[in-house]
């Protein structure tokens, strides 16, 4: 595993957060998932705000999946 390199301009090292970020959502978010999908913990375990948060995200991924897919699945071209 590498880590990156912190830029010296401040303005460049928040972008390399702000990607940090959004990488580790996404680790946070798949944990969680698996978790759950292992029976270690349930969605009403956690806090309401939490609920909302991850089954809106995981809506908006799923229709943006479906909207992305551009393959005919019901048969050939």
């Amino acid at each position: 595993m590498t880590t990156p390199d912190v830029p010296a301009d401040p303005r460049k090292a928040a972008d390399s957060f702000s990607g940090l970020d959004a990488d580790f959502i996404r680790v946070v978010e798949d944990l969680i998932d698996v978790l759950i999908t292992k029976g270690v913990l349930r969605i009403t375990d956690l806090p309401t705000g939490a609920q909302r948060k991850i089954t809106a995200r995981k809506d908006l991924r799923g229709r943006l999946r479906g909207a992305l897919d551009l393959l005919d699945r019901q048969g050939p071209i």
